[in-house]
């Protein structure tokens, strides 16, 4: 079991050995993820697992073909110029209220989106997202300039 008295090279092996699972898309979930990483002799558990993924800055995302599967960020940046024709179909619903904006999407496409909306904060003029599994809250820079923003955030979807 992972510990967090876990020696340092054993913690960067598994995270390398993490790493190469997700880039080579061998395990959709973090179940399969644990399987792999015993199979090479990790001793772990779903909560590392989570943990880990966290600390490599992975994200599940939803495929055109309706797959859930983790994707590091520099995959995403690489996903981008395609990525950016699907959004359009990933975002359901744009609703507010006098304070925050909420963007539903595709379950499993949030991280996603709200990456993308994150690259675009100072054009859109928010402060930043908050993303789960098919929601976002998106905090506007200013609440004054509420309606401009939602008009911006539903131009891009």
């Amino acid at each position: 079991m992972s510990t967090p008295a876990e020696p340092k090279n054993e913690t960067q092996a598994r995270l390398q050995a993490l790493r190469k699972l997700v880039r080579d898309g061998d395990a959709a979930t973090q179940e399969e993820i644990c399987e792999a990483l015993r199979e090479k002799n990790f001793d772990v558990t779903q909560s590392t697992v989570s943990r880990d993924l966290r600390r490599i800055g992975a994200v599940k995302i939803t495929n055109p073909e309706g797959e859930a599967t983790f994707h590091l960020p520099e995959e995403l940046q690489a996903l981008q110029p395609r990525v950016m024709l699907d959004l359009t179909g990933l975002v359901t619903d744009v609703q507010a209220n006098e304070a925050m904006i909420v963007l539903h999407t595709a379950p499993g496409s949030a991280s996603l989106v709200a990456r993308h909306l994150d690259s675009l904060r100072e054009d859109l003029g928010i402060l930043g997202t908050i993303a789960g599994d098919d929601a976002i809250f998106v905090a506007p820079l200013s609440v004054k300039k509420m309606a401009a923003v939602m008009k911006k955030i539903k131009e891009e979807f």
